[in-house]
């Protein structure tokens, strides 16, 4: 624990100081920072995001950025360019302009009176993507950064392709940052706020459009990667992730590969630590603290001896679409990496058989209706749900019931020989628990676009009913069997609405194949012990319209057109101490029959609301996405409304030759 706990400042807050960067433009942050700071200067850390901090992250915020200033810093809130209360427009996340505004600002708080000349920067999601990257552009304030669910690898490990598939959240986040970015400045900070709302308006890119003209590994990808070379992070450097977040490769990636690098994993949604799900949550902020105690102020308080990695081992459970807690003990680990045990596949069995078969699939296009959201952000119905429906329509190979609770802690890689009738395909490979009730519980998936098993750049047809052999690197987990229970790996082409289906219906023939599992000593208790949440006060509101969430999946029994439709409502609340009224709510359809790939079909509904006084501006957001065997077809309109009155309205439409996708 940091010597500054308990010694608590004063603190004041900037709600819009202005950054104006060389081009003339002016970013605006909000400020929290004690009281003297300008005759005892505190180290800054850093937050920059598209999110707006004038509503978007405030609920957040209010937990974090105080608690940090009442503790000797100065927290700084930046919305980017073309973003909440900032000038300018974006023209794409992670853009080579976006990091370099980011290490002017980070040059611009350093060179400031009331700041030691040192910075940190953290940020979840957007803000650890862009922590990393610009991290390794090696800003000279830049001592250390706190990166929460992000990635090392723009095009494996993000939510536009996974194994050279085309991730559907592709089409769902652009179709989100196309209403995010549509959202107004609040006026009462600007009097051109209507100028520069109308000017985003009209620059802001549909960003799935740009996404699918890179569908293989190419250097817009590699940019931004801090794969392509982890020398590059100086910086010194904490990654953490959640086993119910997309993410869940980072920590493990950095700690490998990064020097000095210390990861955490808990059990976690997308979500900050101190307020996730699913419990138990820790003092992220007192484990921030002491990483900036170490590493801004210099103070010797053992945060570069943690374990290089601190894990959460999930007790193996029977599947739920939202979990609000798991069982588990905290693992401590100086190295990643354990004795690997192989299975191998024979007839239907995984084990230490290896008897020759010939078995074949072809799943149906709705195969992978419970494999949840690629990413849980909420408590709704968004984890993976019981794998037996979907294993239905897979290959399964099945261990007998295990003799000794086993713990599998790392990434499962799979290698699999096999043969395909088409020239492209696709494969899903899932390892699932098996309760003594039958049911099925996801631990850990992988997915891999036939036509790029030799490299993710440069893809290649397949030559129909010719035998090869692959490799898949499944996500990383710590999970434990209990005695008695079973493992299963099951083997799909297809996994909606998780990836967009190829192009046409192929029929997948394994001939022999094993797992690689890492299992770990077994753990009888925790080995690491995390101080309890702790918290600023909460974003003080008055709440006008509750927040809500459905989803549903219906099957037209005259068509057979499956329909998938997730609605969410954000709620509408008004700032208690600046009085903005700001609310939200989004609508998803994902649409497909199951003898049809080419069914495909996905749209979007976004609104945003904001009123102060006697304005009411709202946007309206919609997305459409579809295919057929040549093309990819995408159009998105965005109306805005001026106390009812419709004064904006543009319409983008988009053609995009499919290649190997």
């Amino acid at each position: 624990m940091s010597n500054h706990s308990n010694s608590l400042h004063t603190i004041q807050e900037w709600p819009d100081l202005g950054i104006v960067l060389s081009d003339g433009c002016r970013l605006s942050a909000r400020v929290w920072l004690p009281q003297n700071a300008d005759h005892h200067p505190v180290p800054v850390i850093l937050e920059y995001l598209p999110y707006r901090k004038r509503d978007g992250t405030a609920a957040r915020d209010a937990l974090t950025h105080p608690w940090f200033a009442r503790r000797g810093y100065a927290s700084v809130r930046v919305d980017m360019r073309g973003n909440g209360d900032s000038e300018g427009v974006m023209d794409d996340e992670y853009s080579p302009r976006e990091l370099s505004d980011a290490v002017e600002v980070i040059n611009w708080l350093a060179a400031q009176e009331w700041c030691t000349g040192k910075v940190g920067m953290m940020g979840i999601s957007w803000g650890g993507f862009n922590s990393l990257q610009v991290a390794a552009l090696q800003p000279e304030s830049l001592m250390a950064i706190i990166a929460l669910c992000a990635t090392t690898d723009r095009y494996h490990d993000d939510i536009h392709y996974k194994g050279g598939a085309l991730l559907n959240e592709s089409f769902g986040w652009s179709s989100q940052m196309w209403s995010y970015s549509s959202r107004a400045p609040d006026p009462a900070l600007r009097d051109d706020w209507k100028e520069i709302w109308l000017k985003r308006l009209e620059n802001e890119p549909h960003l799935i459009s740009t996404w699918l003209r890179h569908q293989h590994r190419d250097a817009y990808w590699e940019h931004g990667s801090v794969c392509e070379d982890y020398s590059t992070l100086k910086a010194k450097v904490l990654a953490i992730g959640g086993w119910g977040d997309g993410y869940k490769n980072t920590a493990p990636a950095l700690v490998q590969n990064v020097n000095g690098a210390k990861g955490i994993t808990g059990p976690w949604i997308h979500k900050y630590p101190h307020f996730a799900i699913p419990e138990p949550r820790i003092g992220f902020l007192q484990e921030a603290l002491r990483w900036w105690d170490c590493w801004l102020k210099d103070e010797p308080n053992g945060a570069d001896n943690d374990p290089a990695y601190r894990h959460y081992l999930m007790d193996g459970a029977a599947p739920q679409r939202s979990y609000l807690a798991r069982a588990g003990r905290w693992l401590a680990d100086d190295a990643i990496g354990w004795p690997t045990q192989t299975l191998y596949l024979s007839g239907h069995a995984l084990g230490q058989g290896r008897e020759k078969f010939t078995r074949a699939i072809a799943s149906p296009q709705h195969c992978g209706l419970e494999g949840g959201e690629y990413f849980a952000f909420s408590a709704g119905p968004e984890m993976p749900g019981d794998q037996r429906h979907d294993d239905a329509y897979s290959l399964c190979f099945d261990t007998a019931p295990i003799v000794q609770t086993t713990d599998i802690v790392g990434a499962p890689t799979v290698k699999l020989q096999l043969c395909v009738d088409k020239s492209q395909a696709q494969i899903v490979v899932r390892l699932n628990h098996i309760l003594p009730d039958g049911s099925a519980t996801r631990v850990s998936f992988g997915v891999l676009n036939l036509t790029q098993h030799l490299s993710h750049a440069t893809p290649a047809p397949l030559t129909p009913d010719q035998e090869f052999d692959v490799t898949l690197c499944l996500d990383h987990c710590a999970y434990r069997i209990p005695e008695g229970h079973s493992l299963r790996l099951s083997i799909s082409t297809s996994y909606w609405p998780l990836l967009w289906p190829q192009p046409d219906v192929a029929k997948v023939t394994v001939t022999a194949g094993a797992i690689d599992l890492q299992i770990r000593p077994t753990a009888v208790e925790a080995e690491w012990v995390f101080p309890e949440p702790d918290t600023d006060t909460p974003w003080q509101i008055e709440e006008l319209r509750a927040p809500k969430q459905s989803q549903t999946t219906e099957t037209d029994m005259n068509t057979g057109i499956i329909t998938v439709h997730i609605d969410r409502d954000d709620g509408k609340r008004r700032d208690s101490d600046h009085g903005l009224i700001s609310g939200s709510r989004s609508c998803e359809w994902w649409i497909i029959h199951p003898d049809d790939p080419l069914s495909a079909h996905a749209k979007t509904h976004w609104t945003q609301e904001m009123e102060r006084e006697d304005i009411r501006l709202r946007t309206e957001t919609t997305s459409e996405m579809w295919s057929d065997a040549a093309n990819f077809y995408v159009k998105g309109r965005v109306m805005a409304y001026e106390n009812d009155k419709l004064i904006y309205d543009r319409k983008v439409e988009d053609t995009i030759l499919r290649n190997f996708i």
